[in-house]
């Protein structure tokens, strides 16, 4: 018998319900490429069986925090009663799934970062990561999983063009967020990319006719070029641009898009390359440290991941990153092969308001008044592991 994610197969259910009962349904995604394309592929398997998503929604992280926050359910409580499906977040918000139910949601977990200890109390949960989960493949992107469960969805519905518009999108998120291409994840880029250059979806045959893309003819580059155009995650009236663009309806309405886009893309990688050369001098002045850990209120919080990336590779040591708020601080966190940044947060989590994500990328949220304690807990823990 084959092995399936746990609760897969219960949440297809769930959701063919919901569309047959004609319940609200909200879709709500991690703001970056992963989440984006997790909400596209369920958002249109949904339709494709003529349903309906009655809003989605994206946090903004420089405003709200990385997953599901208590801003975004005051704001989505008109919808309620509704179906609330988090999709590449929500593992670690317990508090606000116990809120979310106490407003009135119905709440579906699907994500794939790292377990907490537990799990919140959703309706349903998957994660492959989770404890009872027999799926062998455990690093799959967030954007695999709901391919996966749009196979359950739409069963012999998902085929021809339908199906690369698909595999595309699960290409590009899983070399986007990162994750490893071996097992399944080497078959799925393969098979996206193999389809990328013939797209359908306007966005993409867009992209792939702009100057800095056309003639590419290696696969990996052609999407490594377009996930870097695509991997801004500014939000707009809670949606990312990513998302919208993606959802464009025509190549007219992509083309104006596209423009913006790639204008932005080139701003964040100047704006990358003045804070990692601002991190370079910092790291070079402290080389007997095990961790590289610095702020600054005026870095964005959206391209910290991209710098600590940067350094985590220059330095060979753990980088954590982050915007300094007035009260909070947000960061983003590399660390090299071998070393796991979810189980060093997770020895300093009494220190920690969240935390979460893989153990070579992640995130985490920290009161002001706890950062040289939560440095010094770091440096403890990465020192004995010299």
């Amino acid at each position: 018998m084959k092995t399936e994610i746990k609760n897969l197969k219960k949440v297809a259910k769930r959701i063919l319900k919901a569309i047959k009962s004609k319940e609200r349904i909200i879709l709500f995604g991690d703001t970056d490429l992963d989440g984006a394309c997790s909400v596209i592929i369920l958002e249109e398997s949904i339709k494709n069986l003529g349903g309906e998503v009655s809003e989605i929604y994206f946090p903004d992280r420089e405003k709200e925090g990385y997953g599901i926050n208590e801003k975004a359910l005051y704001y989505l409580k008109k919808t309620v009663p509704a179906l609330l499906i988090s999709l590449d977040c929500g593992i670690g918000n317990f508090k606000e799934v116990n809120l979310a139910k106490k407003i009135g949601f119905e709440v579906i977990i699907i994500d794939h970062h790292v377990i907490l200890n537990k799990i919140p109390n959703a309706s349903i949960v998957v994660d492959p990561k989770q404890k009872g989960d027999k799926y062998p493949f455990k690093d799959l992107s967030n954007t695999g999983i709901v391919y996966k469960l749009s196979q359950i969805l739409l069963k012999e519905k998902l085929k021809g063009f339908l199906e690369k518009n698909f595999l595309e999108l699960v290409a590009l998120a899983t070399l986007a967020d990162m994750m490893p291409q071996v097992g399944e994840n080497k078959i799925l880029i393969a098979e996206g990319l193999d389809s990328l250059d013939k797209t359908l979806r306007p966005a993409l045959k867009v992209l792939l006719k702009t100057d800095s893309i056309r003639g590419e003819v290696h696969n990996k580059m052609l999407a490594s070029k377009i996930i870097s155009v695509l991997n801004i995650a500014g939000s707009r009236n809670h949606l990312t641009e990513s998302y919208l663009f993606l959802n464009s309806p025509d190549e007219k309405t992509a083309k104006i898009l596209a423009k913006n886009l790639i204008e932005k893309s080139k701003e964040k990688y100047l704006k990358i390359r003045e804070i990692t050369e601002e991190v370079e001098q910092i790291a070079l002045e402290n080389l007997n440290s095990p961790i590289i850990f610095e702020g600054d209120k005026d870095w964005p919080l959206m391209f910290l991941g991209s710098v600590a990336s940067r350094i985590c590779r220059d330095f060979q040591k753990p980088a954590f990153l982050f915007k300094k708020g007035k009260i909070k601080s947000k960061g983003s966190v590399r660390t090299p092969k071998g070393l796991n940044s979810v189980e060093a947060m997770k020895s300093c989590s009494e220190l920690l308001e969240t935390f979460g994500g893989h153990p070579p990328a992640s995130g985490f949220t920290v009161k002001n008044e706890n950062l040289e304690k939560f440095e010094q807990c770091l440096v403890d823990y990465f020192t004995k592991r010299k």
